[in-house]
């Protein structure tokens, strides 16, 4: 028996040696040939020992003794050999896996490349925006991008840009003047006016649409989703909750209210971060003396761990005609501080019913978590980490994700028509515009997604480390995405000097005139069946035509854009987007319908730029909707993420084995800065106190500070106050203090602010972060009028600039005090019985009016304080 045995175990020698030859020479073999050898290796071994195989596998595990998993017997050197040769293969197989179900969706571009599609000085190169560029940025890092060496610039209006300030920076573009002309890439935080739009070169990008308050003001987007419900059918737009504008549908909303029950949600209808927004169980708590809409309260929110969430995704859009959506692939999930209630006893209390971070946030329950690689910690994860506990609860996440995506397209697709109108009207070019949205998501219990609101400039402040994470990577990857031009804005080649208006006007004339109107109420007109389908079939036939030099550039244009897409997932043109949106589109010049009167130019060479398009990209797929066919109609209820992408891009080009868009969302963030923006400043005691002491020797001396200065001095004593009542919520004396200060100084506003007391049935740390609130919000209407003063020439009498600047950088809470009371009562403090922030703001009133630091307005009877530095 031992002869038969060493003989077996000889004869397994051999063939595990020729296999291990037969490896060698098949390194480059195809995939066929490699699962070839990996089956003979598998038989010998399983022949030879099957320990062997896990044994090995233990070896050089963190937890693997020698000394305690000693094998039975030594396995022969070459058993060794054929095992390592097994897990390179198999190892090199799940890297060629890895990459073919990731790569494909991302395509990579080199470390050290900075542009695409041409050399340095190509009229077709564009700037590549990476994230990593944020990782220890020097001097001459970004003088050698080329950015810096084609001096190209940007210009940011009105809008919080720290961190694309600090990316764009970092890639050597430079900021300029708001008066300037020469730029790149104007980022602002409202919408331009039209004048700016018309003077656009073709080099020169801006991240807003005209006319997008048609999908981001809440009535607008109400009223456009309302119409394409009575248009089309409720059950195709049944995502957003019954909405009604105030004040003029008040009797609507007092009969709804009778048959259907509240709560209802209140909401300014141009507000953001939450501001104004509470929850009343009858109409007779709704203002009417103010614009509001009154929404139904989705009273079964899904929770996780008692908490209810909302999602914030971020979707772009390149083009509207064309229409062109990009989602990307993580977002951020938000959740309330307070556990929720269902039994709605707790409707007063904010942190429990609504989970906008600028709420939340000030809680002293709010749990911040300090890992930027940590996705489910804290109150804010990030999307693919909710996906994933989801999943692991056997919830359906292909379906969430795939309703999510035709919400967003629906919502898109509503509001379309306006802003296209615009678009064509203003914009002299077609690339000049895109548009980051900020999506507002509830998930109810049932798994199902409603719209709460759509966001014009959605937040790139970054107060935690995922935040910095994520939002810088979604940053660089849209900069690459809408494509900024490599281009000297001095310099620029003479074909793109700006129109003058009237070549302008005369080109807007003669040039694609597919007039459309805003939503305003206006009749329903609609095309004969019989010429609709002429219409349609004439066009299906011509996609097959030679496509026009306007239809080449769309084709090449998207095709660019999605071979640059970083982490966004395009979801309009996808593979199914004809046979389920096709009905909402007109027949003749392919835009969204609106379900109004549209009086149109009689243009005799339109074109139906997203029926060419989808014919482009997808020429495999019918692009007609047969209504008739009820097989084409059950495939239309399923979504592009159960299905296999068959476009040029994907099914063409790379391997069948992908898994489709839902494993980009499920996957982990990988990318992004995981370093804060700006380091904490260590300020010594001795330099505060000595700047502290120059500018009180000089205030004595009659020195004076501007009215800019007295603003900022009185601001950042505030946020000094708002940080004390967060660290510490138990102090309701504090709290009362704050409250009372704010419901006069909000009358000072040039901006209408109505402060709101908390309930008294709170608890002290809730009605603590609700007032933390309303100053912060106060904060910032107050910061924003401030930024409007503009100080003149330094004159001899005023405390010099840069010194009172160095000072507002190192003064510290008692260093405010001290300037802020000599200010308003020319006495210098008592250092030992320091009044405190109680002090301060009761002798605000006692501003001496020398400073020219008066209430812009007539002061109410009940409101006669006045606060320092206001205007």
């Amino acid at each position: 028996m031992e002869n038969v045995s060493d003989t077996m175990e000889e004869n397994s020698s051999q063939s595990l040696d020729t296999s291990t030859e037969s490896l060698k020479s098949e390194e480059t073999a195809s995939f066929k040939g490699d699962n070839d050898v990996r089956d003979k290796l598998v038989r010998q071994l399983h022949k030879c020992n099957g320990n062997t195989w896990s044994e090995f596998e233990n070896i050089g595990n963190p937890g693997f003794n020698p000394e305690f998993n000693k094998p039975q017997s030594q396995p022969s050197k070459t058993v060794l050999h054929v095992c390592q040769s097994l897990k390179n293969l198999i190892q090199r197989d799940a890297s060629e896996s890895f990459s073919s179900s990731i790569l494909p969706y991302e395509p990579s571009i080199p470390s050290d490349q900075w542009l695409l599609g041409g050399q340095l000085g190509s009229r077709n190169a564009i700037l590549v925006f990476k994230s990593s560029a944020l990782a220890n940025p020097t001097t001459r890092s970004n003088q050698d991008k080329p950015g810096h060496k084609l001096h190209v610039t940007y210009k940011v209006l009105q809008a919080e840009t720290k961190l694309l300030s600090k990316l764009l920076d970092c890639h050597g573009i430079t900021e300029v003047p708001p008066n300037s002309s020469d730029f790149n890439l104007l980022w602002t935080g409202s919408h331009p006016k039209p004048g700016t739009l018309r003077t656009l070169a073709p080099h020169q990008r801006v991240n807003h649409f005209p006319r997008s308050y048609e999908l981001t003001r809440k009535d607008r987007l109400y009223k456009n989703i309302e119409r394409m419900q009575h248009l089309k059918g409720l059950k195709h737009f049944d995502f957003i909750p019954q909405t009604f504008v105030m004040p003029t549908e008040f009797k609507e909303l007092c009969s709804t209210h009778h048959r259907v029950k509240g709560p209802w949600i209140v909401k300014p209808v141009a507000s953001s971060r939450g501001r104004g927004i509470f929850i009343v169980e009858s109409p007779n708590q709704v203002p009417l003396e103010e614009p509001v809409v009154v929404a139904k309260y989705i009273s079964n929110p899904l929770l996780v761990a008692g908490h209810k969430c909302d999602l914030r995704l971020y979707v772009v859009v390149t083009s509207f005609d064309p229409l062109i959506i990009y989602i990307y692939e993580e977002g951020l999930v938000r959740f309330a501080t307070v556990k929720y209630d269902s039994s709605h006893k707790q409707l007063w209390n904010p942190c429990m019913h609504l989970c906008n971070y600028s709420i939340n946030k000030y809680h002293s329950d709010y749990v911040k978590s300090d890992d930027p690689s940590a996705e489910n910690v804290g109150h804010k994860w990030t999307l693919s980490a909710l996906l994933r506990h989801l999943k692991s609860e056997g919830k359906d996440t292909t379906l969430l994700m795939s309703q999510i995506e035709d919400m967003v397209i629906k919502a898109v697709l509503s509001s379309a028509n306006s802003i296209i109108c615009a678009w064509k009207m203003f914009v002299p070019h077609p690339n000049n515009c895109f548009e980051l949205y900020g999506f507002d998501i509830l998930i109810d219990s049932n798994l199902k997604p409603w719209l709460l609101e759509v966001n014009l400039s959605p937040s790139l402040n970054c107060d935690s480390p995922l935040d910095v994470r994520l939002k810088s990577a979604m940053l660089a990857d849209l900069l690459t995405l809408v494509g900024v031009p490599a281009v000297d804005p001095i310099l620029r080649p003479t074909s793109t000097v700006n129109l003058t208006k009237g070549n302008l006007g005369l080109k807007m004339k003669l040039s694609n005139c597919r007039r459309v109107h805003s939503a305003d109420g206006l009749s329903n007109v609609s095309l004969s069946k019989k010429q609709s389908s002429t219409v349609s079939t004439r066009r299906i036939s011509s996609a097959s035509l030679q496509p026009t030099p306007e239809e080449s550039r769309i084709v090449k244009n998207a095709q660019a854009q999605f071979d640059r897409r970083g982490g966004f997932v395009r979801i309009f043109p996808a593979v199914d987007s004809w046979t389920r949106y096709a009905q909402y589109l007109d027949p003749v010049t392919g835009i969204p319908i609106s379900g109004i009167v549209s009086s149109s130019y009689n243009v005799t060479n339109a074109h139906n730029f997203n029926m060419s398009l989808y014919s482009h990209l997808f020429p495999d797929m019918p692009a007609r909707v047969n209504r008739s066919n009820e097989k084409q109609q059950a495939r239309a209820k399923f979504s592009s993420l159960d299905r296999k992408r068959e476009s040029s891009f994907d099914n063409n080009t790379f391997p069948p084995r992908m898994n489709g868009r839902q494993d980009r969302y499920e996957r982990a963030l990988s990318r992004g800065h995981k370093q804060a923006l700006v380091l904490c400043k260590i300020t010594k005691e001795s330099q505060s106190i000595e700047l502290r002491k120059k500018i009180i020797d000089m205030l004595k001396c009659g020195k004076k500070i501007t009215q800019c200065e007295a603003r900022k001095t009185f601001s950042q004593y505030l946020v000094c106050v708002l940080k004390k009542i967060v660290s510490a919520p138990d102090q309701d004396d504090h709290v009362e203090i704050v409250l009372k200060f704010l419901q006069k100084a909000s009358n000072y506003l040039r901006t209408p602010y109505s402060v709101k007391a908390p309930s008294t049935k709170l608890e002290t740390k809730d009605r603590a972060a609700i007032v933390a609130k309303q100053l912060n919000d106060f904060l910032y209407l107050y910061n924003r009028e401030t930024d409007m003063f503009v100080d003149k020439s330094e004159k001899p009498s005023q405390i010099p600039k840069d010194l009172y600047q160095e000072f507002l950088e190192h003064a510290r809470e008692c260093d405010l005090e001290e300037v802020l009371i000599y200010q308003t009562t020319h006495v210098v403090p008592n250092y030992n019985a320091s009044p405190g922030f109680q002090g301060v703001l009761k002798c605000m009133p006692n501003v001496s009016k020398q400073y020219g630091i008066k209430p812009p307005y007539k002061q109410n009877k009940l409101a006669k304080v006045k606060i320092a530095g206001s205007s």
